[in-house]
């Protein structure tokens, strides 16, 4: 059938060249998931936070973010789980949800090491509870009403993202968000030793037009942290309202 195969051209015996790895590139990025699932068994990982013009992060979003057509609601629905700190879902916090038309919602996947209080999540519906599971440390105190609400539990001695993403596997998904909102304390180790460990791909960060100061105590914690410095590749920024959204590879 084929004659030859010459410079990325085909040439079939009908007399018809046929060109490949035309715009490869474009189509690995967007099949990058499905692809990084089948070559690692693992889902893709994306991590994803919002800071301040002078590199502090930030508990909120940028405007209109989370609204139809918005980066963040657009992010959402592309991923099939999201990962987020207990210490996010405090007072009349919500899970984060897409709104964008006939969105599936993510996995609500939480993630929650020793607390001083008591582990409590937002109210569930039926429907809403198959879609959260916890991840729990042994001595985590879990609220009887979170355990009644029909949220699945994973208890843990410790909970780490290797562990998060064996199971994220187990229920087919391609892809999860590790999403840095609110208080996420929780996150910071379990981030840092993913990334030490080559199981994170890609970031998506926004920074927003303020500028935040530091407690002391965090300047003096930032001090002691020895952090490994990792690249990122491929960098792309676009600015969206008042924010600049960047977007890198591992």
């Amino acid at each position: 059938m084929f004659t030859n195969l010459r410079n990325g051209n085909i040439s079939l015996n009908a007399g018809i060249d046929v060109t490949v790895g035309v715009e490869e590139e474009l189509c690995r990025n967007l099949n990058e998931a499905y692809i990084h699932r089948m070559l690692t068994g693992k889902p893709f990982v994306t991590l994803r936070y919002s800071q301040s013009v002078n590199g502090q992060i930030l508990d909120k979003v940028g405007l209109a973010a989370k609204e139809p057509g918005g980066y963040y609601s657009q992010l959402l629905q592309a991923y099939g789980g999201v990962i987020l700190s207990i210490g996010s879902l405090t007072g009349d916090s919500t899970f984060p949800i897409s709104q964008e038309p006939q969105a599936k919602q993510p996995l609500q996947i939480i993630v929650a090491r020793t607390t001083n209080s008591p582990l409590q999540i937002p109210v569930l519906t039926t429907d809403a509870a198959t879609q959260v599971i916890i991840f729990a440390e042994t001595d985590t105190v879990v609220n009887p009403e979170t355990t009644n609400q029909g949220a699945e539990t994973v208890v843990m001695g410790k909970v780490n993202l290797n562990a998060i993403l064996d199971y994220c596997a187990s229920r087919g998904l391609c892809s999860v968000l590790v999403d840095f909102v609110g208080d996420c304390k929780d996150l910071e180790e379990l981030v840092d030793e993913g990334l030490e460990q080559g199981l994170v791909q890609k970031l998506v960060m926004e920074v927003l037009p303020v500028w935040k100061g530091r407690k002391e105590s965090e300047i003096q914690t930032t001090k002691i942290l020895a952090r490994e410095v990792h690249k990122l590749k491929k960098l792309q920024s676009r600015v969206l309202n008042e924010s600049v959204i960047v977007e890198g590879y591992f």
